[in-house]
């Protein structure tokens, strides 16, 4: 639970700034999403591995240009 203190004379435009901002560093909707459906392990290890294989190929690709 994120906690915004308004300070005296703030309008609820920055705070709510202020707040959006909380929420972006703390990766709280990145958490969220992720743990609405689960994933087994051997999902993510999966999809891991097929991310740097891409990477990979587009590397070489590259170095062959």
């Amino acid at each position: 639970m994120l906690i915004i203190n308004i300070k005296d004379n703030e309008t609820i435009d920055r705070a709510l700034g202020r707040y959006k901002k909380k929420i972006r560093d703390t990766q709280l909707l990145k958490e969220v999403r992720r743990r609405k459906s689960f994933e087994k392990p051997s999902v993510t290890r999966r999809g891991q591995v097929l991310k740097a294989v891409h990477k990979l190929q587009v590397q070489r690709e590259a170095n062959d240009q």
